[in-house]
């Protein structure tokens, strides 16, 4: 049991291969993408390049095959260094996981390949009117002959337009509630596929958030995920697993401010000393690499769950996400307090990662819902003591 909080040999590995990616390719250009709000193509072309783009898709479709504590350690080094390009690999397993989880061997080889290849892939799940209510869905799709007409509007959509292929949630049976929602893959090609204008946001710039528009778009009946009415199940268990990454990007964000801080104050004096020698900042240091460090526990134990599949999954996917985006906000804010007058300006990376830590706490599920999905399975005895 003693290597038990121990990364591997391999893990250890993924991660420094994924800094070195991080630190020369992604870095430079973070400002930058965050200013001009644009796609980080950088970052895109070379993690293409070193297989970090979808790391978790399985080698038999041509994948890097990264379990599920490997792709959080991808997600959590880019995250460091730019949280809009940590959404590529999150993104990516976001959208292709329903395909995973519940698509037929044909839909894993024709789509998961094309993912590993490059093309990217987005999850619709959100509606105007569908939000932490994800089950009131309007979109519908309606079979005709064997193919699906699919009608709606989707919104929160992330890096809509950059990816190719998209999980959409569509109402199937209307009479059946959840059970009656069914999933499917929509392609950024097929007729009757548009996009709103990006969303101006207060974080993430260089993940672009778009409403998709879908307007009598027919697919083949073989582009539905898992049987019929079975969507909204895949839905939820998907996110079961990928706020895990969600609590990946938290860690990061948080890790990245921490490092900066700890530079900042060892070189900043005032007073007549450094800063770092107060110790009203030394507590504030204390705390905030207490909690990052807790925040990163909590999160790859969620991430062995998630590989294994284990009954507690809900529980430590929903508290993995909550408590790491919670120290992310709260560490972000402290690393700009930490800075001072500087902190507050663009000259330095911390309000970045401030404005962009804030999202973690909204996406995949905001954390008052994360709440009720812990006290839900508190209540309902499913959590372990490891």
């Amino acid at each position: 049991m003693s290597d038990m909080f121990v990364l591997s040999e391999e893990h250890q590995a993924i991660r420094e291969a994924v800094r070195a990616v991080a630190e020369a390719k992604i870095a430079p250009f973070a400002a930058e993408v965050d200013e001009e709000a644009r796609w980080p193509k950088e970052a895109a072309a070379a993690l293409l390049a070193a297989d970090f783009h979808a790391p978790h898709v399985p080698e038999e479709f041509g994948g890097a095959g990264a379990d599920a504590l490997a792709t959080v350690l991808v997600i959590e080094e880019i995250a460091r260094v730019c949280v809009s390009s940590s959404l590529i690999p999150a993104v990516n397993k976001l959208g292709s996981l329903p395909v995973m989880i519940s698509g037929d061997e044909d839909i894993k080889k024709k789509y998961l390949s094309r993912l590993a290849a490059g093309e990217g892939f987005s999850y619709c799940l959100s509606e105007p009117d569908a939000g932490s209510d994800a089950a009131n869905q309007k979109t519908k799709a309606v079979r005709d002959g064997d193919d699906w007409i699919l009608n709606g509007v989707k919104r929160w959509i992330s890096n809509a337009g950059e990816s190719e292929f998209y999980t959409v949630l569509a109402v199937t049976d209307p009479d059946k509630r959840t059970k009656g929602i069914s999933a499917f893959v929509v392609e950024k090609s097929d007729e009757g596929v548009s996009f709103g204008a990006p969303e101006k946001k207060l974080g993430i710039k260089g993940s672009p958030t778009l409403e998709v528009y879908l307007d009598n778009v027919r697919i083949p009946g073989d582009r539905m995920i898992g049987a019929e009415g079975t969507g909204f199940a895949t839905a939820m268990k998907t996110l079961d697993h990928t706020r895990v990454t969600i609590a990946a990007q938290a860690v990061g964000v948080a890790q990245g401010a921490l490092d900066y801080a700890l530079g900042y104050v060892q070189e900043r004096t005032q007073f007549g000393k450094k800063i770092s020698e107060f110790q009203g900042i030394e507590f504030m240091l204390a705390d905030m690499g207490m909690k990052v460090e807790a925040a990163r526990q909590l999160t790859y134990a969620a991430a062995g769950r998630s590989e294994r599949g284990d009954k507690d999954l809900t529980f430590f996917g929903a508290a993995a996400k909550a408590f790491a985006s919670d120290t992310a906000m709260q560490v972000t804010t402290d690393a700009v307090q930490l800075l001072g007058g500087y902190g507050f300006t663009k000259d330095y990376p911390v309000e970045r990662m401030m404005r962009d830590a804030k999202i973690t706490q909204i996406y995949e599920g905001t954390n008052q819902v994360q709440r009720i999905v812990m006290a839900r399975q508190l209540l309902s005895g499913i959590q372990s003591t490891l």
